[in-house]
């Protein structure tokens, strides 16, 4: 790829590392979501791949979202292109990659991240990781999360997380079950690893077979992927009223604190 790309990739092992690089959070805009989209479909066509892993370059960043600079100054047709890519082809690349993906979330996650972390298989979280869905803060909502975040972790406690926007960490995270495993901080991207390895020496047609086999009985009757085309639109409709305009053009100006700028 370019030296200016926004995301990484290597194979070893039979595992395709992809790693996002676009400092300072990894802040999800069309062309970054066109490489990642990119680097997916050349995994799942890599008859050397066996198991994808998913992560960040930037230290204690997994992705922030999107890019709400750019966003700001999208209209309405660009808003669907970006939708899109993130929550339509990502999700469909997803249900036909034909092996096993795994995040590691090695910081913070918020909105889009999110979205990218619970599309994959199972996510691995650093102990120290930082999550949430502050969507409605910014005058948006984390639409594909209403899809579900409900069937995860059930309608009471999807409420709470994604009205409210609070942060919570990795023990939650796994409590909740939005993710499989605890690394020890700074350590998710080895344990995913370590994981897609253990993956990676299965029988690689029989794991293909289950997996579709299992992404067939998650989505039993299409019901998520129909609410992945619904929140497309529900996003969409709120992104264009003047609350949500004004929401997101506050946080775009405002002050730049010195921990906004620098991993944490």
């Amino acid at each position: 790829m370019p030296a200016h790309a926004f995301v990484r990739r290597r194979v070893a092992d039979g595992v395709c590392e992809i790693l996002m690089d676009h400092a300072p959070v990894n802040a999800l805009s069309v062309p970054m979501l066109d490489e990642l989209l990119a680097a997916f479909e050349h995994a799942a066509a890599d008859d050397a791949v066996r198991a994808i892993v998913l992560g960040s370059a930037v230290p204690k960043r997994f992705c922030a979202g999107l890019d709400l600079k750019a966003f700001s100054k999208q209209d309405g047709d660009g808003v669907r292109a970006l939708l899109e890519r993130l929550y339509t082809r990502f999700t469909d690349l997803q249900h036909r990659l034909g092996k096993p993906s795994i995040a590691a979330v090695n910081g913070t996650a918020r909105g889009g991240g999110m979205t990218l972390a619970i599309s994959c298989d199972m996510a691995v979280v650093d102990a120290d990781a930082d999550l949430g869905y502050p969507e409605i803060d910014v005058g948006v909502i984390p639409a594909i999360h209403f899809a579900h975040l409900p069937r995860i972790v059930g309608r009471h406690r999807a409420f709470d997380l994604l009205f409210t926007g609070r942060a919570f960490g990795a023990r939650e995270a796994v409590e909740l079950g939005l993710a499989a495993r605890i690394a020890e901080p700074g350590t998710a991207l080895e344990t995913a690893h370590e994981v897609a390895r253990v993956l990676a020496a299965k029988p690689p047609r029989v794991l293909r077979m289950a997996r579709e086999a299992f992404v067939r009985e998650v989505d039993a009757g299409g019901g998520y992927r129909h609410g992945v085309a619904t929140a497309v639109e529900n996003f969409c409709n709120v992104a264009a009223t003047p609350e949500s305009k004004a929401g997101i053009r506050a946080f775009v100006d405002r002050p730049r604190r010195v921990v906004d700028r620098e991993p944490r």
